[in-house]
């Protein structure tokens, strides 16, 4: 009986991590708004409470902050096994060369604000840092040694189902070079500059948590 093994772990070629402000359209945007409380504000005293702060951050939805940019190689090998002997001659195997994109950062709509008007304080809590899309661009993918086993025929399910382990190794390798933990810090800044923008916030101390 046909029994398809795990793929093996890829070989890593050259990975790199390319940490970007990605968020450009919604720093645009935000600022935009920002700009506009400013200008309208000059006409009336600005309050500060926690709905408008908060209506402000879910605007912006999410805010990716940091691209994951990495060159990959696995390989897949799976062998026919027959109530555990695997028989000879079934043996296919193929190996990909891949880039890919992942990106992360926080979902701003889920934000939790507290303002403190006896202390003058501002409590922001961000939510945790999370994998937002991942993206392998198909011309970027190059199949290489593949073999055309009579017995045992590549499928598109080995094809699908490998490159569904590889996403999810790379995503794991990238968590823990501290992907999520950069998105989290890169989110805090961008949040404290956009904040900064709005009119009476220099009333307030600021924390973002």
């Amino acid at each position: 009986m046909a029994d398809t093994q795990a793929p093996r772990r890829p070989w890593l070629l050259g990975l790199k991590r390319k940490l970007t402000l990605a968020g450009v359209l919604a720093a645009v945007l935000l600022a935009a708004f920002f700009l506009g409380a400013a200008w309208s504000g000059r006409e009336s005293e600005p309050v500060i409470t926690s709905d408008l702060l908060g209506q402000q951050l879910q605007a912006a939805q999410e805010l990716v902050s940091v691209e994951y940019h990495y060159t990959n190689m696995g390989k897949f090998e799976n062998q026919v096994d027959f109530y555990g002997w695997k028989v000879p001659f079934t043996t296919k195997s193929f190996i990909v060369s891949y880039d890919g994109v992942i990106k992360a950062g926080v979902d701003l709509s889920t934000a939790r604000v507290q303002v403190d008007e006896a202390t003058q304080t501002i409590t922001i809590t961000l939510p945790e840092g999370q994998i937002l899309s991942h993206e392998i661009p198909e011309e970027s993918i190059e199949v290489f040694d593949e073999t055309h086993n009579l017995f045992n025929p590549i499928t598109i399910e080995d094809y699908t189902g490998f490159t569904r382990d590889q996403k999810a190794a790379m995503e794991q390798r990238a968590i823990e070079e501290g992907l999520l933990t950069e998105a989290g810090e890169k989110a805090r800044t961008a949040v404290e500059a956009f904040l900064s923008l709005l009119p009476g916030m220099e009333e307030y101390a600021l924390e973002i948590v």
